[in-house]
């Protein structure tokens, strides 16, 4: 059994080996990259990225973070290559081929058939005197000068290193692409972040409870409006225009202050000039003016008409934030 401090050294030992490793790759960058960018950039197929072992599982993560950004991509695995899986690979694509060692048998086998249907090969590797060092049209260079493995065997810094390189090339092309936040939406509608990105007000609106009251409204009427939409709020309208809002507090208080609720209408406690949106606007910038003004429900308009209540509740449920 290890104390727990000396687990702590070991993890503050790793974490520091891999970042020291992740900083020298800049020192590593040549115009191979900046070439290997635009190569992607104007490819007129797929990007193909493939690998063998650990830097497999990177392939498949960078042609994850590929897809998502805009960059079509596919992953293809080495040793599947050569049983069949090569005839994904068509004209006009590009191919990323990982390798730390770039001599694993199965890398020896599948460039040469790759280079031989004439597709640009960019290759990641440690070491630029490889086999696929040497082949590449390109070599984008993954160097770590040890692993954090504490005998310097199992992928630990090369493999973080490709990962690092391979977020490096998608946030290029994002920048190429001028990648806004509404193009990452499109490939992320489901989810909290889609939501965020995408939904509106109008798509979340509950059209069948609006609670209104008219200003002369008797406070009894006004506490059943509430009570029957559920809501926690009613708005106040007067001649099709909104005038203001009760909420439940609102109730609450008045029966603090009056002894009776007879004679009282809406417009004696009603608070005026109350927080809107608008029905096209999006669900997050609803939920962050709630946030703001502590408030947990506001009037939804469609331009000037009142057309509903919108309850942080619902924004919750739906998991955007």
């Amino acid at each position: 059994m290890i104390a727990n401090k000396n687990v702590l050294a070991i993890a503050k030992k790793t974490i520091l080996s891999e970042s020291n490793s992740i900083a020298q790759l800049v020192n590593y960058l040549t115009d191979d990259f900046s070439n290997a960018v635009n190569l992607i950039y104007n490819c007129k197929g797929r990007l193909v990225v493939t690998g063998i072992g650990k830097s497999a599982i990177i392939a498949q993560k960078m042609v994850a973070t590929f897809n998502s950004t805009g960059t079509p991509s596919m992953f293809l695995h080495a040793a599947e290559a050569i049983h069949g899986d090569l005839g994904m690979v068509q004209d006009g694509d590009v191919i990323i081929c990982i390798s730390k060692s770039g001599n694993s048998p199965e890398i020896k086998v599948l460039v040469p058939l790759l280079k031989r249907f004439g597709n640009k090969l960019i290759g990641m590797t440690a070491n630029l005197t490889s086999f696929l060092g040497k082949e590449s049209d390109l070599v984008i260079n993954a160097h770590v000068d040890s692993e954090s493995c504490p005998n310097n065997l199992a992928p630990t810094n090369s493999t973080t290193a490709q990962l690092v390189l391979g977020d490096a090339l998608a946030v290029c092309l994002m920048e190429m692409r001028n990648f806004k936040s509404e193009d990452f939406a499109k490939y992320h509608p489901g989810g909290a972040l889609g939501k965020k990105l995408l939904l509106r007000v109008s798509d979340m609106l509950d059209y069948t409870h609006k609670p209104i009251v008219t200003p002369s409204t008797s406070i009894k009427d006004v506490i059943v409006e509430i009570s029957e939409k559920r809501l926690g709020v009613t708005a106040v309208i007067e001649n099709q225009n909104l005038i203001g809002i009760i909420t439940d507090g609102d109730i609450r208080r008045m029966l603090n202050k009056n002894e009776t609720i007879s004679g009282l209408i809406a417009k004696d406690i009603m608070t005026e000039n109350p927080k809107t949106v608008q029905l096209n606007s999006m669900v997050i910038d609803a939920f962050n003016i709630m946030e703001d003004f502590s408030i947990t429900q506001m009037v939804v308009l469609n331009g000037s008409e009142y057309v509903g209540i919108l309850h942080i509740h619902d924004i919750l449920k739906e998991g955007i934030v």
